[in-house]
């Protein structure tokens, strides 16, 4: 049993792998009632750890005050007050590194993910390729705790009750009659993203069956003006990119019957809240370790892998196999939705 009472979590990146954290830190609260954890990330994150008891949120102002050396130095400063005993880096990037390094000067225990980058390069090579499945990004996380002397175990996880809706929300999604679908069509790389024309097929059949209501996730602008212009078309489809703050996103998403998404931060949140998430996935595979949280291996919506055998040909979707560039184009728009309607019925 570990002698820590206040651990530091750090985990500054991008959405889907803060919100890949939520499920083990609920887990270790759990199974920890004693010990008190500080989520270190960026502040817009913040409503992720919201309902987690004996989580505190520490905000790093990565592009302004707590920038560069000097700026984590600062930082580490500020943290050194909350009196942590132990950090627990689940980033490992060079900020995370530095700031682990002050706190390790410091005589705090300190331990850091192993992302297993040699795996994930067998993986992804196309000679010699080692197809197999990677420890998963959450059973990393695991580790760097169990690394600090903490016992961890995720194998039988709660989730958090579905949230009740405020009553701005329900003014957009109305009270709940029918099945609630949420649709997130975009990821970070155009290799990860279902083509829009098909994606709109898929909505385009779920709309005709009336005991289904369909709500459309997404971030920037253009994306906003895309999901309405499809949402317009469909009288049970309501776009909500644009609408609402993270917060209350989260509201909603808890509510959902199903989350079809592809290899991105919206499955995450689902997952991370115990919906029943789907993922298609293009070049990536979820044998890198990025599958959403507790789902099973057929929640996965994968391509023609005979025709396309390189794949995963990236870990993130940044680097696609020459002839790779439509591997989407071979999952059917109505296998989808049939995958879709098997998970709701």
């Amino acid at each position: 049993m570990s002698k820590h009472k206040h651990l530091l979590v750090i985990r500054l990146s991008a959405m889907g792998d803060v919100a890949m954290t939520v499920p083990v830190i609920r887990a270790f609260v759990e199974q920890h009632p004693n010990v008190k954890i500080t989520v270190l990330s960026k502040p817009f994150l913040k409503p992720l750890f919201a309902d987690i008891k004996n989580v505190a949120f520490f905000a790093a102002d990565v592009t302004n005050k707590h920038k560069g050396f000097f700026g984590i130095y600062k930082l580490y400063k500020e943290l050194e007050l909350l009196k942590v005993d132990a950090v627990a880096d689940l980033h490992n990037v060079l900020r995370s590194k530095i700031l682990r390094t002050f706190f390790k000067i410091s005589y705090k225990n300190v331990a850091f993910i192993n992302k297993g980058r040699s795996e994930k390069r067998a993986l992804t090579q196309t000679k010699n390729k080692v197809f197999k499945q990677l420890k998963t990004t959450h059973e990393r996380y695991v580790d760097v705790f169990r690394k600090l002397g903490f016992s961890l175990d995720i194998a039988n996880p709660t989730f958090p009750e579905r949230s009740e809706l405020p009553e701005e929300l329900l003014k957009i999604t109305g009270v709940k009659s029918k099945k609630w679908v949420g649709i997130a069509p975009f990821a970070q790389y155009n290799s990860k993203m279902y083509p829009i024309d098909l994606m709109e097929k898929v909505i385009a059949e779920l709309s005709e069956n009336k005991a289904i209501k369909i709500f459309l996730f997404g971030g920037g602008k253009k994306e906003v003006e895309i999901l309405d212009a499809i949402a317009n078309k469909y009288a049970t489809t309501i776009n909500m990119a644009g609408k609402i703050k993270l917060a209350q996103e989260l509201n909603l998403i808890s509510n959902l019957d199903c989350m079809l998404s592809m290899d991105s931060g919206n499955a995450h949140f689902a997952a991370m809240l115990g919906v029943n998430t789907l993922t298609i996935w293009g070049i990536t595979h979820p044998f890198t370790g990025f599958a959403p949280f507790n789902q099973p291996f057929e929640n996965a919506i994968l391509p023609d892998l005979n025709k396309y055998p390189n794949i995963p040909c990236s870990i993130y979707g940044n680097k696609v196999c020459e002839g790779y560039e439509d591997v989407m184009r071979t999952i059917s728009p109505e296998s989808v939705v049939d995958k879709i309607l098997k998970s709701i019925t």
